[in-house]
């Protein structure tokens, strides 16, 4: 069941609408009327899924804490251009999802890395459950996979990805922005610099077992998002590692206590420091001291 504020021409909403009209619904630009729907439709058996932009969500944010998250119903909602929005402009980056949801009691939060995790994210949210609101943030934009169509499975809740083993540092990235990760690894790899890549995949609930793993291992440790750096994955991040008395040095990348303006995507990745060279720099300012005393 998909539920939707108004969207252009042509979009993936009206051809759903077409195809499947007794189970799509536009209900025009109105938000918090949408997250209402959504949880009415919930109450009576249904997984609705509620498709909103990130900046738009923040119009709904009230329906969402009492309508959803207290009653504790299993809505799933779809965040469209999460992160930096590009040429829009400030009022439609989504920058605030991340924080904004993971402090809401009975709400799962996550990204996918690409568009098999989107997949995996949304065949998993499809599956029948009684309580525990989804959300899944993805960007505006291209996909990174040329054949996108991989076979869809269940992914288990609040697991992350071990996607390289290193001994010099460890990076933690959340969504889309890892395969920026995912180049600097290469990158460092011809330097004889070995950097580990965890895709944690899941903000809310962290996947505590990875994060062991990670403080036990790791004494220099990146966080990246394309989210607000305030309350966002970094911070959670930190809080685990206070939480159970880890001692590391950290570094959060994200985008900064400040309005971002007007720009292609990439180009504010690179103002904000989490681009490809943002991350190899932190990286470096970060094993500077062992990589001079080789």
């Amino acid at each position: 069941m998909g539920i939707t504020p108004a969207m252009p021409s042509g979009s993936s909403l009206n051809i759903m609408m077409k195809e499947m009209p007794d189970r799509a619904f536009d209900v025009g630009i109105a938000e918090q009327h949408a997250v209402t729907f959504s949880a009415g439709l919930a109450t009576q058996g249904l997984i609705p899924f509620c498709n909103i932009y990130s900046s738009f969500m923040q119009r709904a944010y009230d329906q969402v804490i009492h309508d959803v998250c207290i009653q504790n119903l299993p809505v799933n909602f779809c965040l469209d251009r999460a992160g930096f929005a590009g040429a829009d402009g400030p009022t439609h980056h989504g920058a605030y999802d991340l924080a904004y949801f993971r402090c809401l009691p009975n709400m799962i939060v996550a990204s996918p890395m690409n568009e098999a995790e989107l997949r995996d994210l949304m065949f998993t949210a499809q599956l029948p459950r009684k309580e525990q609101a989804f959300s899944i943030r993805y960007p505006r934009g291209q996909g990174v996979m040329p054949n996108w169509k991989t076979e869809m499975k269940e992914v288990k809740i609040g697991t992350g990805r071990k996607l390289r083993s290193g001994d010099d540092l460890a990076i933690l990235t959340i969504g889309h922005i890892g395969n920026y990760a995912t180049e600097v690894c290469d990158r460092l790899e011809k330097q004889n610099i070995k950097v580990a890549h965890y895709d944690l995949r899941f903000v809310k609930p962290l996947d505590e077992e990875m994060l062991h793993e990670v403080f036990s291992n790791f004494k220099k440790i990146i966080t990246v998002e394309d989210g607000c750096l305030q309350g966002g994955v970094g911070s959670a991040i930190l809080e685990f590692m206070a939480d159970n008395q880890y001692q590391s040095e950290v570094k959060r990348l994200g985008i900064p206590d400040k309005i971002v303006e007007h720009g292609e995507q990439f180009e504010l990745h690179r103002e904000c420091g989490f681009d490809a060279d943002g991350i190899e720099r932190a990286v470096m300012e970060m094993l500077e001291p062992v990589v001079k005393s080789v």
